[in-house]
C-alpha cells in the first residue's frame, strides 16, 4: 500500500507540474530542420536539393536562387515555371539589400478593353484559359540577371544538375497526382493536342521532361537571349500566335527584368524588407503591421477574438487602399510614402472598435485589390555567408492557361488575368481591381506576391514567403506576427491555423476546422461573416530563421510538399 500511495503522489506531481499545451514549453519537438551553415526551403524536395547541393559546392544564395526556380520549373510545373514571372529581394551579408521584377508584362497588342464584349461585360475565360490569357515571360530574363549581377559560380554548374533533373525524372506525390487529375479537363480544353500530363499519372510514377531539358539545354548555350531572341523565342511566339494568342518574337526581344528598391519598414525592433510596386506585397504588408503595432496583441494571445478583430480591421482598410492606388509604377504614380506614414494609418484605423465588425461597405480608399491565384510558389534561401534570399514566382493559376508548348516542354501563364479586364468587376479570384491597374502594353500586372525579408536589431533574422493569391500578404503578415508577438518557432509559425480578409467580399474566410466554435460564434455576434469553405487551404509559407546561436531554422509548410533541405 505504501508503494501504491507514493506511486500515485509521483503521478500527481508530474501531471501537477507539467504546462499546458499552449505554453509551448518544449521547443525541441516543434521545430523544423535545423543547419548549421545553409538552408533552401521550397515547395518540392528535388529544388531544394539541388539549391543546397549548389551551396555546398561554394556557390552563394544568388547562385542558389537561379538553380532553385529552374529546378521547380521542372519538379513543380503546377506552379514552378520558366513560362511565367515572379519577384525576389535580397540581403547581402553585408546588409545591403535590393530586389528584382521579373513579372511578366502585357503584349504590345494588349488594349484595355480587350477581354469585354461589345457590350462591355468581361468574356468568361478569355483571360484565364489558351493564348489569349498569356502574358510575355519574365523567369529566363530575371534569373540570368541575378546571376550576371551577383552570381558567383559558373552558369554551366548551376544549370546543368537541372537538366539532368528533367532527363532523369521527378517521382509524383499523392497531392501531386491529385492535382493533375483535377486540371486535365482543362488541359483537353486549353489545346489541340494531347499533352505529356494527360496521361494517368499516378503516385511513384516518374514523369521525364525531356522537351523541358532540351529547351534547357539551348538556354545554357545561347544565355537568356536564345528565350528571347534565339530558336525558343521563335518557337514560342510562333504556337502562341497558332493556338489564337497575340504575344510576338518583338514582344519577347523587348522583355527586360528590372531591378527594384524594397518596401522597407520598422515594427518594434524588427525592420521589414519586402517587395515593391508592381507587387503590392511590400505596402500592403506595412500598412497592415503599423495599423496592429498600437495593439499589444502579445496580451490578446494567438488567434484570440481580440487579435483576430484588430488584425482583420487592418487587413480591410489595406485592401481598400490597394484596390485603388496599386499599378505597375512605370505607369501610374503611387503615393507609397503616404500610404505606410504612421499618421494615416492611425486615421484609418480611428473608427475600429471591439464592440462591432466595420462594414467594408463603410470603407472606402484613405483620402490622398489586386489579382493572384494560390497557385503560385515560394522559397527561401540562406547560404553559409550570410546572404539570404526570398522568391515568389506564378504562372498564376494552377498549370496557368493550360496552354502546353510539347516542344518546348513548359506551359504557359495566364497572368492577363491579374490586371482589371474590366474595373470595379472581381477577377477569377474574387479580387476587385481599379483604374490603376487596367492594362496597357508593356505593362506589367500588379500582384499579391511578398517575398520579405526581416532583421532584428539589424542583424538577419528571417526570410519567408507564400503561395496563396490575395491571401499571400496576410500569411506572411501572421507568419511574421506568430514568431515575434507570439513566441513560436518557424514551424510553429508557418504551421498554425490561418485566417484573412481582404476588404471584398466583407468575409473572414478561416482555414476549416482550425478555429474553436465558440470564437467563430463570438465573431458572428460582433456582426462578422465568417467563411470556412472558400479557404481550404490558406497559403504555404516556405520561411528560414536565424535563431540565436547562429543555427538556422526552417519551416516548411505541411500544407504542401514543401521541404527544407541544408547543411
Amino acid at each position: 500500500m505504501k508503494h501504491f500511495t507514493s506511486l500515485f503522489l509521483i503521478v500527481f506531481l508530474i501531471i501537477s507540474c507539467k504546462k499546458p499545451e499552449s505554453s509551448l514549453v518544449d521547443k525541441t519537438q516543434k521545430r523544423g530542420l535545423i543547419t548549421q551553415k545553409a538552408m533552401v526551403v521550397s515547395a518540392r524536395v528535388e529544388a531544394s536539393k539541388i539549391g543546397s547541393d549548389i551551396l555546398k559546392k561554394g556557390g552563394n544564395a544568388f547562385d542558389a536562387m537561379v538553380a532553385t526556380e529552374l529546378a521547380l520549373a521542372v519538379s513543380f510545373p503546377y506552379a514552378g515555371n520558366i513560362g511565367g514571372g515572379g519577384f525576389m529581394v535580397y540581403r547581402k551579408n553585408n546588409g545591403e539589400i535590393g530586389g528584382i521584377d521579373y513579372r511578366e508584362k502585357a503584349p504590345l497588342a494588349a488594349t484595355k478593353d480587350m477581354y469585354l464584349d461589345a457590350d462591355g461585360n468581361v468574356i468568361p475565360e478569355k483571360s484565364t484559359l489558351g493564348a489569349m490569357a498569356v502574358g510575355v515571360p519574365g523567369t529566363v530574363a530575371g534569373v540570368f540577371a541575378v546571376h550576371e549581377k551577383l552570381g558567383s559560380l559558373p552558369i554551366e554548374t548551376i544549370i546543368k544538375p537541372v537538366i539532368d533533373l528533367a532527363r532523369k525524372g521527378v517521382v509524383v506525390t499523392k497531392k501531386q497526382e491529385r492535382r493533375i487529375k483535377h486540371f486535365q479537363p482543362y488541359f483537353r480544353k486549353a489545346n489541340k493536342d494531347s499533352i505529356l500530363l494527360e496521361q494517368a499519372w499516378k503516385e511513384n510514377d516518374t514523369i521525364k521532361y525531356n522537351a523541358l531539358a532540351n529547351t534547357l539545354e539551348r538556354i545554357l548555350q545561347n544565355g537568356r537571349d536564345e528565350f528571347y531572341k534565339g530558336k525558343t523565342a521563335k518557337k514560342l511566339a510562333a504556337f502562341i500566335q497558332e493556338n489564337g494568342g497575340i504575344i510576338t518574337e518583338e514582344d519577347l526581344a523587348k522583355y527586360e527584368a528590372k531591378w527594384r528598391t524594397p518596401i522597407t519598414f520598422n515594427y518594434d525592433d524588427l525592420k521589414v524588407i519586402s517587395m515593391s510596386p508592381p507587387s503590392s506585397g511590400g505596402i500592403c504588408l506595412a500598412q497592415i503591421m503599423k495599423m496592429v503595432e498600437p495593439f499589444p496583441l502579445h496580451e490578446y494571445g494567438h488567434n484570440s477574438l481580440k487579435s483576430i478583430q484588430v488584425i482583420t480591421e487592418a487587413e480591410r482598410r489595406a485592401y481598400a487602399d490597394r484596390s485603388f492606388y496599386l499599378g505597375d509604377p512605370d505607369f501610374v504614380n503611387i503615393p507609397s510614402i503616404t500610404l505606410i506614414d504612421a499618421s494615416y494609418l492611425n486615421e484609418r484605423m480611428d473608427d475600429f472598435s471591439f464592440e462591432k465588425a466595420t462594414k467594408s461597405s463603410d470603407v472606402s480608399h484613405g483620402t490622398i485589390q489586386i489579382i493572384e491565384s494560390n497557385e503560385t510558389t515560394h522559397y527561401s534561401i540562406i547560404d553559409q555567408f550570410g546572404n539570404a534570399i526570398a522568391a515568389t514566382t506564378t504562372i498564376n493559376a494552377g498549370f496557368g492557361s493550360k496552354l502546353y508548348c510539347s516542344e518546348l516542354g513548359f506551359f504557359l501563364n495566364n497572368e492577363m488575368d491579374d490586371f482589371s479586364s474590366k474595373p470595379g468587376v472581381p477577377n477569377m479570384f474574387g479580387v476587385t481591381g481599379g483604374e490603376a491597374n487596367s492594362i496597357a502594353p508593356q505593362k506589367r500586372m500588379l500582384s499579391s506576391m511578398t517575398p520579405t525579408i526581416v532583421e532584428k536589431n539589424g542583424a538577419l533574422f528571417i526570410t519567408l514567403g507564400t503561395p496563396g493569391g490575395s491571401t499571400i500578404i496576410t500569411s506572411v503578415l501572421q507568419t511574421i506576427l506568430n514568431v515575434h508577438e507570439f513566441d513560436m518557432t518557424m514551424q510553429e509559425a508557418v504551421n498554425a491555423p490561418r485566417f484573412h480578409h481582404q476588404w471584398l467580399p466583407d468575409e473572414i474566410r478561416m482555414e476549416p476546422r482550425a478555429f474553436d466554435a465558440d470564437l467563430i460564434n463570438q465573431l458572428k455576434k460582433l456582426g462578422y461573416i465568417i467563411n470556412e469553405k472558400d479557404a481550404p487551404v490558406i497559403g504555404k509559407v516556405d520561411g528560414i530563421m536565424v535563431l540565436e546561436d547562429k543555427t538556422l531554422e526552417g519551416g516548411a509548410d505541411r500544407r504542401g510538399d514543401d521541404t527544407a533541405v541544408g547543411f
